[in-house]
């Protein structure tokens, strides 16, 4: 065996990426017997609703254009007939599959088909190339295409593919690569044919949902389809993984224009949906900083909590810290009391009314509750401890914007940040500047965490205007 004896090369065009929730609008396939083409046939559907415009714009297929085409029903027998008992080959087989078997489950008609992808025979016969979209084929293998994201342009194209590497290629090492070309990927049991295959390998947040409409967890990702179909491999599922993967039912996801976007779009949704099985970002109305307190009190506590969440850091120069609970900052000023011989009485880690600490009695504390320093040198020496210990000063003089670009789709973004707050997100700079004196400042400490990683990173910073500009 090379490749199979009978192949069907099928390509779809769509009103978008689910095979659930979107409709085909155009279907071609071309019948391939021991190599040689033996029938094609395509057809455009209507597919009863309105196509998106930028579909409209990828593909030429208009609205007008499938006004009077057939539904799928009209069409199915005849589907059902040219697939026969072939092998469906497509690129990016599972998502054309998943469509064709969706609308042939909406009529009651069982369909099932071996299923070769030319994207994964691609990888496999030409493992030293990265880029393995049509569009890279037909330039890497000089295919003709007489009408590119047109169904039958496209499955001509593909027809070219495999006649190639039919004959570019040993039998023992192409039959290795139509074997792992014709596997099928894990994926959750209870998830439709061809959802992951749809989900496209560019920037945004991905979302699982079971049962009902809250979601199990919400992720993000530089490349979505890659990170989502990692979640479901076998090698790589724990418990609470698989888990999580016998309960997904159906996934959506949301593209943003980069990863900064993706980052602070699935913080800010984690965040408000408290999803099951995400750990982290999530809601914390807890967090607060320390304040000095002027004082000259021999034994009082000269720290006071601040609460920061949802807060405005522009007046927080005196507050230092940002802790999600109390053990975070006594062990910080434990930290400190050890360093600096400072009295945990007088930090509040002590509840000891007179006389003496211990620390002070096993000679860690310089003795202010002792009478051996004055308050005023105490804590002098506590405000030096903790200089460096606040929020780090925002980086600019004032609002900030960060723009993103994703050349794939055409997205564009514009971030607008301040004293590391997320104040609003829009397509232009234009628009992002006019946020500036409406905006709401409200800290959140997983923000500023994400963004001190971010601007960590030299390029990014260098990718920053003032708004103000």
């Amino acid at each position: 065996m090379t490749l199979p004896r009978r192949l069907a090369v099928v390509d779809l065009e769509t009103t978008g990426a689910h095979p659930v929730r979107d409709r085909i609008t155009e279907i071609a396939i071309v019948l391939l017997e021991d190599g040689r083409e033996v029938e094609r046939w395509s057809s455009l559907v209507r597919p009863g609703v309105p196509i998106p415009a930028v579909i409209q714009n990828f593909t030429g297929i208009t609205d007008a254009m499938v006004a009077d085409a057939p539904e799928f029903a009209e069409l199915a027998d005849t589907v059902l007939a040219l697939l026969g008992d072939a092998v469906f080959v497509a690129h990016n087989a599972r998502f054309d599959y998943g469509f064709l078997k969706t609308a042939f489950a909406a009529l009651d008609k069982p369909f099932d088909a071996a299923v070769l992808c030319t994207v994964k025979l691609s990888r496999a016969l030409y493992p030293q190339h990265h880029r393995h979209g049509l569009d890279a084929l037909i330039e890497r293998h000089a295919l003709q295409c007489s009408a590119r994201h047109r169904a039958m342009g496209d499955a001509e194209a593909l027809s070219q593919f495999l006649d190639r590497v039919r004959h570019a290629f040993p039998a023992d090492t192409l039959e290795n690569a139509v074997a792992r070309a014709m596997k099928q990927p894990a994926r959750p049991p209870g998830l439709p044919e061809g959802v992951l295959e749809g989900i496209p390998d560019s920037p945004g947040v991905y979302f699982f949902y079971g049962e009902n409409d809250l979601p199990l967890y919400i992720g993000k990702s530089k490349r979505m389809r890659t990170r989502v179909m990692s979640h479901f491999a076998a090698t790589r599922l724990s418990g609470k993984e698989a888990d999580m993967a016998r309960q997904v039912r159906r996934v959506e996801w949301e593209q943003t224009a980069g990863e900064l976007g993706a980052l602070l779009l699935e913080a800010c949704l984690v965040k408000h949906d408290t999803p099951l099985h995400n750990r982290q970002l999530r809601k914390n109305d807890e967090v607060f900083g320390l304040r000095l307190l002027p004082s000259n009190k021999r034994k009082a506590t000269v720290l006071e909590r601040v609460p920061l969440t949802e807060g405005d850091p522009r007046g927080w120069a005196d507050v230092h810290g940002a802790f999600r609970t109390r053990k975070e900052a006594d062990n910080l000023l434990r930290e400190l009391a050890y360093l600096y011989q400072l009295c945990p009485r007088r930090l509040g880690l002590d509840s000891g009314r007179s006389g003496a600490c211990m620390a002070h009695q096993m000679k860690r504390c310089a003795g202010v509750c002792a009478g051996k320093e004055t308050p005023a040198e105490h804590d002098a020496r506590l405000a030096g401890a903790l200089a460096g210990k606040g929020l780090k000063p925002w980086p600019w003089s004032g609002p900030v914007l960060v723009s993103e670009y994703d050349p794939a789709t055409g997205r564009t973004a514009v971030h607008l940040l301040d004293a590391w707050c997320y104040l609003a997100t829009e397509d232009t700079a234009e628009a992002a500047r006019a946020r500036c004196d409406t905006a709401t400042y409200a800290f959140d400490l997983d923000i500023y965490r994400l963004l001190l990683r971010w601007f960590d990173a030299p390029a990014h910073r260098q990718a920053v205007c003032l708004a103000a500009d």
